[in-house]
């Protein structure tokens, strides 16, 4: 249960984070799309580091943050 527990907080909080970094991106806010973009991957990463999600779908979810901020940033 406690495993459990510290797992669903490592998730909850990556998701969070990358909910608001597409809400910055849909919003055109780019200097607020960086900073969300870059605190979503720092979590994600340590929830990777942590087991909590698996290295591969951590990495999906990074490249596929930084496709759309790329696409952002070329339209700004």
């Amino acid at each position: 249960m406690k495993r459990r527990s510290r797992n669903r907080s490592y998730k909850s909080t990556a998701r969070t984070l990358i909910k608001k970094a597409f809400t910055a991106m849909e919003a055109g806010d780019l200097e607020n799309a960086q900073a969300a973009t870059f605190d979503a991957v720092k979590a994600l990463d340590k929830a990777a580091a942590k087991g909590a999600i698996h290295k591969n779908n951590a990495s999906r979810r990074k490249s596929r943050l930084m496709t759309r901020l790329s696409a952002l940033e070329k339209g700004a």
